[in-house]
C-alpha cells in the first residue's frame, strides 16, 4: 500500500504540489460551475434578499418563495431575477475552477500521485479545508460585488453609495469608498464556511470510495451519472444544514443597506432581534438552489475533467509515437 507523504521543507513542498497540477480540473470546475450558476441564479438572489431581511430596514419583505419570485417580477422584471448573475458566474466559475484545482492538486500529492491510495474522512476534510482558503483569499471581492448587486432594489438607496451600474463599476465604487477592507467585507464568516466545503467534499469523496470498495472497484473507477447526482445531493445537504448560518451573517455584512461592528455585532444583533430562526433566513430557497447546483456543477466537472484528461493521453500518446 502506498504510504501518505511525510512532511517535507515547505519550498520543497510547493514544488512537490505544483508537479501535480492539473489544470483540466480548473477546466471542468469552471464549466461546473458557470453552468449551474446561469440555470438557478434566481434562486441564489432570492436566498441572499431573505437572509438580510431583518424586518427593520425599509428594503422589500417577502412572506415566501413564491412571493419573493412574483414580486420580484412584477416590480423589476425577468431582468431583476438575474440582477447580480455577472459576478457570480465569474465568482462561481473561478471559486469552482480553482477549488478543484487547489483539492486535487493537493490530495494528488498527499498520495503520492497514486490516486488508489485511500485518504480518510478527516484527510479529506483537510484537504478540501485548504483548498476553501486558497479559493477565498482570490474570490471575496467577487463576493461581495455580486450580494451588493442582488441586493440593489428597484425603490431603495444604498448607504454606500447611490447604486452600482454593473461588476467593473461595482469593483470601482466599493474599492473608492471603502478601500480594500470593503472588498473583504464577509471574509471572517467566509473563513467559517470553509467548513461547508470540507465537510461535502469529505462525505462526497467518502460516498465515492464506500460504494467503489463495496462494488470491489478502484476507488479512483469512474461512476454513472446516477450515482454521481446521488452523492452529490447527499453531500451538499448534509454540509448546508450544518454550517448555513454563517451565510446569513456574510451576506449581512456585505449588505450595503446595513452597519455592523463585525461578525460578532452581527451575530448578537441577529440573536437579540430574530432568535435562533433568524440565523436560517432563506434557508428553503438556498436548498432548492444549491442542491440541484451542486448536482449539476459535479456531474459537469466529473465529466469533462475525465474527457479533458482523456484527451490529453491521446495527444501525449501520439506525440510520443
Amino acid at each position: 500500500m502506498t504510504s501518505v507523504k511525510a512532511y517535507t521543507s515547505p519550498t520543497s513542498t510547493a514544488k512537490s504540489v505544483l508537479q501535480h497540477v492539473k489544470y483540466e480540473h480548473m477546466i471542468a470546475g469552471i464549466t461546473g460551475g458557470v453552468a449551474s450558476t446561469l440555470i438557478l441564479h434566481p434562486l441564489d438572489l432570492i436566498k441572499i434578499r431573505f437572509a438580510v431581511c431583518d424586518g427593520r430596514s425599509p428594503t422589500p419583505q417577502y412572506d415566501g418563495l413564491r412571493s419573493a419570485v412574483t414580486t420580484i417580477f412584477r416590480q423589476e422584471g425577468l431582468r431583476g431575477l438575474y440582477k447580480g448573475v455577472t459576478p457570480n458566474v465569474w465568482g462561481s466559475g473561478s471559486a469552482w475552477g480553482f477549488y478543484f484545482l487547489f483539492y486535487n492538486s493537493i490530495k494528488t500529492w498527499v498520495q503520492g500521485g497514486n490516486s488508489k491510495t485511500a485518504l480518510g474522512p478527516s484527510m479529506h476534510m483537510l484537504l478540501a479545508a485548504q483548498a476553501g482558503v486558497l479559493t477565498l483569499i482570490m474570490t471575496n471581492p467577487v463576493w461581495v460585488v455580486k450580494t451588493r448587486l442582488c441586493l440593489q432594489y428597484s425603490n431603495a438607496k444604498p448607504q454606500a453609495g447611490s447604486g452600482y451600474a454593473g461588476m467593473v463599476d461595482a469593483l470601482m465604487t466599493i474599492y473608492r469608498l471603502e478601500g480594500v477592507r470593503g472588498l473583504y467585507r464577509g471574509f471572517v464568516p467566509g473563513m467559517f464556511g470553509v467548513s461547508h466545503g470540507a465537510i461535502q467534499f469529505m462525505a462526497y469523496e467518502e460516498m465515492k470510495t464506500f460504494y467503489n470498495q463495496y462494488k470491489n472497484a478502484p476507488i479512483d473507477a469512474k461512476l454513472g451519472t446516477m450515482e454521481y447526482l446521488g452523492f452529490a445531493a447527499t453531500s451538499k445537504l448534509i454540509a448546508a444544514s450544518v454550517t448555513y448560518p454563517y451565510q446569513v451573517i456574510r451576506a449581512r455584512l456585505q449588505d450595503q443597506y446595513h452597519s455592523y461592528a463585525g461578525s460578532m455585532d452581527c451575530i448578537r444583533q441577529t440573536w437579540r432581534y430574530e432568535g435562533f430562526l433568524g440565523f436560517y433566513k432563506g434557508l428553503t430557497p438556498n436548498l432548492c438552489r444549491v442542491v440541484p447546483a451542486t448536482m449539476i456543477t459535479f456531474v459537469t466537472y466529473e465529466n469533462v475533467w475525465r474527457f479533458v484528461d482523456k484527451i490529453k493521453i491521446q495527444v501525449s500518446e501520439t506525440e510520443a509515437k
